[in-house]
Parts: C-alpha cells; structure tokens; sequence
C-alpha cells in the first residue's frame, strides 16, 4: 500500500507557476514510477507527466511540453511537478499517481495507477 498526499494547488494568473508537490509513504517509493494527471469539471483524467523510477526518464503531454518539468527526489519520498508558463486551460485537479518498477516507462499509456493521490486544485485565471 501507497499513499499519496499532494500539495502546492491554488489560484494563479496566467503566465505565472506554480510547483506541486506529492509525498509517499507506505512502500518503497523508489520501486515506483510516478505521474501526473488532471482532470477539469466534466471531462476524463488526462496524463500530464511522468518519470522513471529512476529519475532518469520523463515524459510529457504535449499540451505541456517546454512548460512542465517533473521531478523526484527518492530521498524525501516527493515528486515535484514544476509548472510554468500557465494558462487557463491548465486549470484543473492534479493528481499523483505511481506505477510499479516492473512496468515499462511508458506505463500509463497502457495501464492504470496503482494508486492515485486525493488531487490539488489548480486554478489559472485570465
């Protein structure tokens, strides 16, 4: 069992940046992939971003490349998801989700999370 707590949320203009954060505890955080996601008011959960348990390897939705930076640090069982530039249309419920080592790097395109973290809102004003 892992849980997820994240932070960081909250009201933005456009333009500015916002740094969310996702702490683990439970199993060994570094047996895991980690990921991002979001969902706005009435449509599906969308990837956003993930990264390798080993760091190594990140990947990005396109609607947030050059924007978005994820990131993990296995000593404080936290991923971090740097988001800059923002827009309105980023307005939404983040979530943090994690996937086990033994799945390739590429997992959420093919598999759900293991576990998913309760979501920070995310709002961009114009």
């Amino acid at each position: 069992q892992v849980q997820l707590v994240e932070s960081g949320g909250g009201l933005v203009q456009a333009g500015g940046f916002l740094r969310l954060s996702c702490a683990a505890s439970g199993r060994t955080f570094s047996s895991y992939h980690m990921g991002w996601f979001r969902q706005a008011p009435g449509k599906e959960r969308l990837f956003v971003a993930a990264i390798s348990w080993t760091g190594a390897s990140t990947y990005y939705a396109d609607s947030v490349k050059g924007r978005f930076t994820i990131s993990r640090d296995n000593a404080r069982n936290t991923v971090y998801l740097q988001m800059n530039s923002l827009k309105p249309e980023d307005s939404a419920v983040y979530y943090c989700a994690v996937k086990s080592y033994t799945y390739p790097y590429r997992w959420y395109e093919q598999s759900e999370p293991d576990y998913w973290g309760q979501g920070t809102q995310v709002t961009v004003s114009s």
